[in-house]
């Protein structure tokens, strides 16, 4: 597989040139530092991947596959990230990104990228169900409740599962015929049953299960 590794931190770029370089299937064809870069990488090289970072001064890696998936939507473009980077994450699948991986976490990228070239999806180098974002659900039907959602409700895995495809509470609403209020009211209890800060990490909960 053909590669481009854009990444503001050149030590980052670098290493994955020299780790993923020497992967006997893998070939790193061209490196950048912004999105300006990646997007122009992209449509010299047309790579079978495009391992981006997400966070980087200038035009980002959001915008960056913005364009190529636009120009392109049959292109592969995983991002690289932090665990702090997790509020991105649903908005880069949204776009139609393959997944996400660690940065440090160098040893998964490689069977990771394999797996993105075999048509899964993947969240920190684990293949997951491949998500609808058109808001029609999950491509292969409902899928069966993460154990991570067994302590809610219906109604409150209903709002998870919509949160999960990026609707925000005024589309919630609309869709399961329930008030803003009322959804607000499931989105705190979800939060207090799992434990979790906020709605994205509602969302990567699902996607993760």
């Amino acid at each position: 597989m053909r590669l481009i590794v854009v990444d503001d931190d050149r030590l980052v770029v670098d290493s994955l040139k020299i780790i993923l370089g020497a992967q006997p299937q893998i070939e790193v064809v061209g490196t950048g530092a912004n999105g300006d870069d990646a997007v122009t990488l992209y449509a010299e090289h047309a790579p079978d991947i495009a391992l981006l970072d997400i966070q980087m001064p200038g035009r980002d890696g959001l915008s960056a596959a913005r364009e190529i998936l636009e120009r392109d939507p049959s292109a592969r473009v995983v991002f690289l990230t932090t665990f702090s980077d997790d509020e991105y994450i649903v908005s880069a699948l949204k776009l139609g990104a393959r997944g996400y991986l660690i940065k440090t976490d160098v040893a998964a990228i490689p069977p990771a990228l394999a797996q993105v070239m075999d048509g899964k999806r993947i969240l920190e180098g684990k293949a997951i169900e491949d998500i609808d974002f058109d808001g029609t659900g999950v491509e292969a039907g409902t899928p069966r409740r993460p154990a991570a959602f067994a302590s809610l409700t219906d109604r409150e895995f209903e709002v998870a599962e919509l949160i999960a495809r990026g609707l925000d509470n005024k589309e919630i609403a609309a869709t399961a015929y329930m008030g803003e209020g009322t959804v607000r009211n499931h989105i705190s209890s979800i939060l207090a049953k799992m434990g979790l800060r906020n709605r994205t990490q509602i969302a990567i909960a699902y996607l993760r299960g």
